[in-house]
């Protein structure tokens, strides 16, 4: 055996036929276990060496691992490269039907979550289940572009026989791992995917730009929320003498006072209002504000473990909106009509609801939980510290109030909910 692994840009631009020749005898005696012609390049090596140990199976075919089309919502819904996705679709879209390609985004477990690209190359895609909802992990489908990107947590290109399964040697693709910028965590794939003999080195570079695009956009919202963050923070702050800081869920620092600000800081994963004992504040203060939390250091703040009020005000027809009081002051955040409808169930059933409940509640459809997880994922964003969940509820230390119209049905009174005709209802009844 070559002690040099093969140069794979280097031979298909050689001899595109040859190099794919090659690949199949390289793969062929990897499987067989004896001495290939020439060593597979190195991360294509450990990925086939992982494979055995997960033995996947080589002469896999037809259906693969895939979520339900509920559980594919609920993931599009949740993950934040959906506010990447137009830079995603911009950058690539117009590449791909040029050179007959896909354009696919993945989750973190490989999931493909959209797709876009040449229809007929679409159609092709559908024979090795390259679909949405179709799990592309290396556990699932072999040696990829997703899995193995996803496995390696950097850019590569899989093509032709160094696919693992071989229903996919005659496919070529390339990925790059998507990672959020506020925390690091691995987010999912940018990948471009075709047949083989559209292979272009070119490509790897290309998808491995447009995911750090991904990411800028990414970086991008984050700056914003925390600007929205440091806009409310800010008459809070006004009012509190001694030091504390503002961050939001991941910890970056909004604003601060009384202190040097730190670009941002460790938070336990389970965190609500009351006391704390921060590693690098000591003692803190916590409460809750939109989009995060506002910590008092050094017991300065008005007290340990004070509970929050709600105020759910449903009293002007068109306009439902929660107000939260604290220790620090009170804040306002307008409310749209569903999030209006979830809260209202929850304020008035404080022992919790799951999700099923829920949509029973909201939508007369207890099977409807994919679009209440949704909803209620970005309700708790919004309300950091406010709600639990499994069951949904507000946290037993805040206090909630319901503010109600003067005539019944007025009662939000666009809302279809059957939670909210029944409230209608028994408030109409004698």
């Amino acid at each position: 055996m070559k002690d040099v692994p093969l140069d794979l840009a280097r031979l298909v631009a050689q001899d595109a036929d040859r190099a794919m020749r090659l690949l199949h005898r390289v793969r062929d005696a990897a499987l067989a276990g004896e001495r290939p012609p020439v060593a597979p390049r190195p991360e294509i090596g450990a990925s086939w060496e992982r494979m055995a140990r997960l033995a996947v199976r080589p002469d896999r075919q037809g259906e693969r691992a895939a979520v339900g089309l509920a559980e594919l919502e609920h993931r599009r819904r949740s993950t934040v490269l959906g506010d990447a996705l137009p830079a995603v679709a911009e950058a690539l879209t117009a590449f791909a039907d040029a050179s007959s390609q896909i354009v696919a985004i993945t989750d973190d477990e490989g999931t493909v979550l959209w797709r876009s690209g040449d229809a007929a190359v679409l159609r092709r895609a559908e024979a090795i289940r390259l679909v949405d909802g179709a799990v592309w992990g290396e556990h699932a489908t072999g040696t990829n572009a997703i899995g193995t990107a996803l496995a390696a947590g950097r850019p590569l290109q899989v093509h032709a026989a160094e696919h693992f399964v071989g229903e996919l040697n005659t496919w070529t693709c390339a990925a790059a791992p998507v990672r959020d910028p506020r925390d690091g965590r691995l987010l999912g794939t940018v990948d471009v995917s075709g047949p083989a003999r559209g292979f272009h080195p070119s490509t790897l570079p290309l998808v491995t730009s447009v995911a750090r695009v991904a990411e800028s956009e990414l970086r991008e919202g984050h700056r914003r929320a925390v600007e929205r963050l440091r806009s409310v923070a800010a008459p809070v702050l006004c009012r509190i003498p001694g030091r504390a800081i503002v961050v939001d869920p991941h910890g970056w620092t909004a604003a601060v006072t009384g202190m040097a600000p730190p670009e941002r800081i460790a938070l336990p994963k389970s965190l609500g209002a009351g006391g704390l004992w921060h590693a690098s504040l000591g003692r803190c203060t916590v409460e809750p504000l939109p989009g995060g939390w506002l910590l008092h250091v050094d017991g300065e703040g008005p007290g340990a473990a004070r509970a929050s009020r709600v105020v759910l005000d449903v009293s002007a027809p068109r306009r439902p909106s929660l107000l939260l009081s604290g220790p620090s002051g009170s804040w306002r955040q307008e409310l749209s009509p569903r999030h209006a409808e979830l809260l209202y169930v929850l304020a008035v059933r404080r022992s919790g609801r799951t999700a099923a409940e829920l949509a029973a509640d909201v939508f007369g459809d207890a099977t409807r939980t994919v679009t209440v997880r949704a909803e209620m994922s970005r309700v708790r964003r919004h309300l950091s510290g406010l709600l639990d969940h499994r069951p949904y509820r507000f946290r037993e230390e805040v206090e909630v109030e319901v503010v109600s119209p003067a005539d019944p049905l007025d009662l939000l009174p666009h809302s279809k909910a059957p939670a909210v005709l029944a409230a209608r209802r028994d408030w109409l009844a004698p």
